[in-house]
């Protein structure tokens, strides 16, 4: 049962750097990304360590390669905009999505208590991993071969158009909060820092009932549009 299990999986990463367009030649660094880590110690010195270092790693390349990608896609577009296009192609359901497409759950490595409740189809791990990837190719081949990944991997993120909770996040808030019941959404600057010429706004959003959210931008109208994005996406509206 175990060999099958393995040739299935070994099966899956194949298709997966096949997908991926990406030659490693370090080949370590893919199976790390892929080691979830449930898998932990005393599973041998065969298994490298698991994905956690590579993810962080690799969700700052993720943002930088978004943050490039969107500055030339929409030259007149303001830092509000652009930020909030950024937090959604760079949010676990985005990276979720991309690695599905990819085949990453077939390919993980994970424990037998991880893989029996279903960590093979569980979205923030296949998120995780997803990023810990990205990683893997930058270390393995520079940001080029990063990037040249991200516009493959990524390319159906990127054509999708703009949700309207992205476009207009206050809006969206609004219409939220109204759907559950609640007086319109509320927004104070808890927090103003820096020079007169480089402020940065400090905003928390409050609707009624729920935990107030807080976000930074260089302007009050980008802080406050932040910050409906965040209470949104804690509360899964986007």
């Amino acid at each position: 049962m175990a060999g099958g299990r393995t040739n299935v999986r070994a099966e899956a990463v194949a298709a997966l750097r096949q997908r991926l367009g990406h030659d490693f030649e370090d080949a370590s660094l893919l199976e790390r990304a892929l080691t979830h880590s449930s898998v932990g110690e005393g599973a041998g010195p065969q298994v490298p360590a698991d994905n956690e270092r590579l993810e962080f790693l690799g969700d700052r390349v993720l943002g930088l390669l978004v943050a490039d990608r969107l500055v030339r896609d929409y030259p007149s577009a303001d830092e509000g905009q652009l930020s909030a296009r950024l937090h959604a192609l760079v949010d676990k359901s985005a990276c979720a999505r991309v690695g599905e497409r990819l085949g990453v759950g077939d390919a993980l490595r994970l424990s037998p208590g991880e893989t029996k409740t279903g960590g093979r189809r569980k979205a923030g791990v296949i998120a995780d991993a997803v990023e810990a990837i990205l990683a893997a190719v930058y270390r393995d081949g520079g940001l080029i071969a990063a990037q040249t990944v991200f516009e493959r991997a990524w390319a159906e993120e990127l054509a999708a158009p703009p949700s309207a909770a992205v476009t207009n996040p206050k809006s969206a808030l609004q219409e939220w909060a109204q759907g559950q019941g609640r007086p319109l959404p509320t927004y104070e600057v808890v927090q103003r820092t820096g020079s007169d010429h480089a402020p940065t706004f400090t905003v928390e959003a409050t609707v009624t009932g729920y935990e107030p959210a807080r976000a930074q931008g260089r302007s009050r109208q980008e802080a406050e549009k932040a910050a409906a994005i965040a209470l949104l996406k804690r509360e899964d509206v986007i």
